[in-house]
Order: C-alpha cells, then structure tokens, then sequence
C-alpha cells in the first residue's frame, strides 16, 4: 500500500478529476514485451466536444407560398387538395470538423413531391419522395464556418412551396497566430485590478475583442504563469458562463513561479476564467500567442516529437551555453507554416530567469514562455507565430548562460488541414492515483487508446501532470505503433524509446505541461516515465484536431 499521507498531500495539489478509465502499464525495459493487459477502450471524442451539438428548425417555421398558375396542376384527389398540412422539420447532427448529417421530415399528403437541399456552399442536393417522407443527406464543407442551410419542398399537384431555414455552425476550428501579447498581470493592473487573486477566486480575461483578437473566437492559446505564492495550489483555465472543471492546468508550490501553456474555450461573452485553487493570493499572468475561430485559417499537423535544438551538443546551434541576454535563431521554409508547436526545455542555469519565444522579424516582446530558476531543468509547451522568413527567435531574459532544448511537436498553416474541436469541458483519461494497478512504471510506458479506429482524428490537446515524484525524470508521449488489438491477444511489439520530452521534474516535485499529442497510425499514445523511479500520472484531454 502507497504512502497514504504522500497521496493527500497530492490530492491537495493537483484538482480532483471525473471517472478515471484504466489503461495499461508495462514493466521495465524487457527485451520481449512483458505482460500485458486488456487495453482501455477508446472515448467518444463526439461525445465531449463542444461543436457537436444538434441543430434544429421545427415545422412551425415552415413558410408556405404558392406557384405560379402556369406551374400548377390538377389535384389527384379532392382529399389532397392544397396539402394543407405540407410541413418541414430539420435536424443537423455535425459527424466532423467539417461535416453534418442532415435529417429532413417531410409531413405531406400522398402526392409527387420535389425536394431541393441549398447548402450554402453552392452546393445542393435533390430527392423526389412521394408524400411524407424522411431524408437524411450528408455534407462536408470545404471551409469552416456558418452556413444558412435551406430546404425546398415542392409540390406541383398541389400549386404549393414550403421552405425552412436552418443555421448551421461547423464543430472545427481553425488557428490565427497573434501577437506573443500579454493581456493579463495582476501585479502591475494590465488586463484586472492591480491585486493578488484570492484564494478560490477568479480573475477575468477578456479575449475577445481586446485588441485586434475578433469577436467570435472559439478558443485561445494563452500562457498562463503564477507567481509570488505563499503555498501549494493548482489554477484552472475554462470558458466564461461555463460550470468550472475538475481537472487543473497549472500546480504550484509555495515560492515557485510556474507557466504552463493552455488551449481553453472563450466563453460567449469573450472571456476566460483563471481560477485559483489555491489556500492563498497569488500573482497571474497570462500571455495570448494565438486564437482559434471558425473563419478559415490556419490547420494543424501533429507530428511525432523531433529534437530540432540541443545546445548541450550543437544539435540546430552552436554547441554551447546560449548567453545571458543572448538569443539564437530556429530556421523553417519560408511560407509552409504560420505557427510552431514546440518543447522547450531550460536546462544547467547558472542563474534564475526566463526563455522567450517570438517570430524573428518582431522586437522582443514583453512575454515569457518558461521560467526558471538556477540549476533548475523545466520544460513547458510553446506555441509561437513565425517569421515571414520562417524563423522564430528564442532569447535567453537570463543574466547568466542556460542551456536549452527544443522539440519540434506540430505545426501550423494554410496547407494543414487538423481543425480544433474543443471540449464542452476537460476529460480526465487517467490518474494513477486511483489506479490500482499502480503508479507510472520506471522506464516503461503507459498507452492510452484515445481513438482507435476513428478516420480523420489528427491529434490531441492533453495536459500531463506528474505527481508523487522519488527522483529526477522526464516525461516522453509518442503515439504507438501497435492497434489495440495486437495488445489484445498480445502480438503487440515494445515501442522504440523516444527521446524528445514533454516535461522534466525533481524529486518531490508536481509538475504540470500541456501536450499536443500525434494520434500516429492507431489512434494510442504512449507516456514514457523516463525517470528510474516509478510516479503518479494524471492525464486530462481538452480537445482534438480532426481533419475530416
């Protein structure tokens, strides 16, 4: 039985979750695959996400005119004449980023009927259905947005036309790069009053239309940092007017100042809520680097994690201590990209400071993307526009030399085609703590089956967060190559080890990132404890990147 006074002390730190589902966990480094366990099955990706509701327009907005007396015709029956009861009734149900299944009930006397579906795209389709009938049609829009879909239903026999209108708005969305632009600090009043947020209080971040960030937008990548805590606690980013999640995004100890990446829904009004659930005030601090709307933009492509920088042995730079105040330059093609998803790790600090992110061709910008302490290795998510060139810049705020490691994870453009779909609320997929087979093994691997056998599921948005740590490690996610059927009846293969990482931590330490994860070729990704001490892990979803 685990320690039960290390376990609470956790629980006080990282915020409680939903129903855990359990996946498996392999045992250290076998030349041959250990035993394996039965695999979790797969979410409903549909299910938890926000665009996927259902759309309606009930027969009480039918509009009824008649036809042109050159169009009319004898009626079959005096029973049928005027079909008086000819009604609409629509039903949309988005399938996808981009698709709907549409359901059209005809209410209607038995006589020919011509039935005309107007997409909005310039797209139609027909049917020709005797009397009542129900249709259903599906559609995939090449663009994200809003479209007026409408219906027609003539009926020439009876000299009449009904039509109905139904509004429809895709589930993706795409991502505009913005800034990097700081928007909230509440040490010095930019963005809220000049004052610590109490302890299970919220500070308001207005997103939409501050700025040049439009009105409408769906989501937005903020990086959110704490400071100037006075003991331990968690922060939790949602969408405004919406019931606070469970699950946390930054966790903190008392001294400690700790960004960490969020990609968060914006509630109707514009804003995003940061609350602290900490015992006390702390300083926050939030930082915009992007915004996700459904006017066409910018997609996603995951990829599986790829070391672009090391300076420790000249992997992308010179080998060599980045210097204090000093920044080196990352280089991509010219116009394939709008944004990078990056890792970037601080590692051997001579002094305290910050790393900052931004596109080559702007002035240094006020923001930060991960702070750090001397000595102290720390990894935390970027998501950073680029250069008309390509390029993007990331300067040492240090006085002192650091070393620093970046991992390519994604990218953004014009030609990738993964749009946002974002959650209603976040879903807790593990946490070890409550898992009784036991915590995250020592350089073994954790697979979670997020969506096998869906099409046109890219990637995932997922915040990691490990917890009840005896030993320095780091956290690796790659997705797996085998299915979950191989697991199974166990034909499965070991994964190679990969060597990127997502987060680093100390003993003792609770240490939250956020992952943009590839879901590969199977739908499954795999957490790699690359520490030689087992943790606790917690792993919550946010969203997904579909592509259909």
């Amino acid at each position: 039985m685990r320690n039960r006074r290390l376990v609470m002390s956790a629980a006080a730190i990282v915020a409680a979750g939903s129903v855990f589902i359990p996946v498996t966990a392999h045992a250290a480094d076998p030349v041959t695959p250990g035993a394996q366990g039965v695999a979790a099955p797969g979410m409903d990706l549909k299910k938890a996400s926000e665009g996927f509701q259902t759309f309606t327009s009930p027969a009480d907005r039918t509009v009824r005119k008649a036809l042109s007396a050159a169009k009319g015709a004898a009626v079959a029956s005096q029973a049928e004449a005027g079909n008086p009861g000819l009604g609409i009734v629509l039903e949309a149900q988005a399938v996808s980023a981009h698709g709907f299944e549409l359901k059209t009930t005809v209410d209607s006397a038995n006589t020919q009927l011509n039935v005309v579906i107007d997409w909005g795209d310039g797209n139609f389709d027909r049917a020709d259905p005797y009397g009542a009938a129900v249709l259903t049609h599906t559609h995939t829009y090449a663009k994200l947005g809003e479209y007026p879909v409408k219906i027609t239903v003539t009926d020439a026999a009876n000299n009449a036309e009904v039509t109905n209108v139904l509004p429809l708005e895709t589930a993706g969305s795409d991502f505009t790069p913005y800034g990097p632009t700081r928007l909230l600090d509440t040490r010095n009043g930019t963005g809220a009053a000049k004052a610590k947020v109490a302890p299970y209080a919220t500070s308001r971040v207005k997103v939409a239309g501050n700025g040049k960030i439009p009105a409408g937008v769906t989501a937005v990548v903020l990086n959110v940092t704490v400071t100037n805590t006075t003991s331990a606690g968690h922060v939790t980013a949602f969408a405004s007017g919406r019931e606070r999640p469970t699950t946390s995004n930054v966790n903190f100890e008392a001294g400690q100042t700790v960004p960490n990446l969020v990609i968060v829904p914006v509630g109707k009004d514009g804003y995003v809520e940061l609350y602290n659930g900490g015992w006390e005030s702390v300083d926050l601090i939030a930082d915009v680097t992007g915004y996700f709307g459904r006017k066409a933009a910018g997609g996603y492509t995951p990829r599986t994690p790829a070391r672009i920088v090391d300076t420790r042995v000249g992997d992308g730079v010179k080998r060599g201590q980045v210097p204090g105040q000093g920044s080196f330059k990352i280089q991509m093609p010219a116009g394939l990209h709008t944004a990078l998803a990056l890792n970037v790790t601080v590692t051997n600090p001579r002094q305290d400071g910050h790393l900052t992110a931004y596109p080559s061709d702007q002035p240094v910008p006020t923001t930060s993307n991960v702070n750090f302490s001397a000595g102290q290795t720390v990894a935390n998510s970027v998501i950073v526009p680029v250069a008309a060139d390509g390029s993007v810049t990331i300067r040492n705020g240090s006085w002192q030399p650091t070393d620093v490691v970046v991992d390519l994870v994604g990218s953004y453009g014009i030609d990738s085609s993964g749009s946002f779909v974002p959650f209603d609320k976040p879903v807790r997929r593990l946490d070890t703590r409550a898992w009784d087979k036991g915590q995250s093994p020592a350089r073994g691997y954790t697979y979670i089956p997020f969506s096998p056998g869906e099409d046109g599921v890219a990637g995932y948005v997922l915040n990691t967060t490990v917890t009840n740590t005896r030993g320095d490690g780091f956290l690796s996610v790659a997705p797996d190559p085998n299915t979950v059927e191989q697991y199974r009846n166990k034909t499965n293969g070991w994964p190679e080890r990969p060597v990127s990482s997502a987060l680093n931590w100390t003993a003792g330490k609770t240490v939250p990132n956020l992952v943009q994860a590839s879901s590969g070729n199977n739908g499954i990704v795999d957490f790699w404890n690359q520490g030689w001490q087992d943790v606790d892990l917690i792993v919550d979803i946010f969203g997904y990147y579909d592509t259909k």
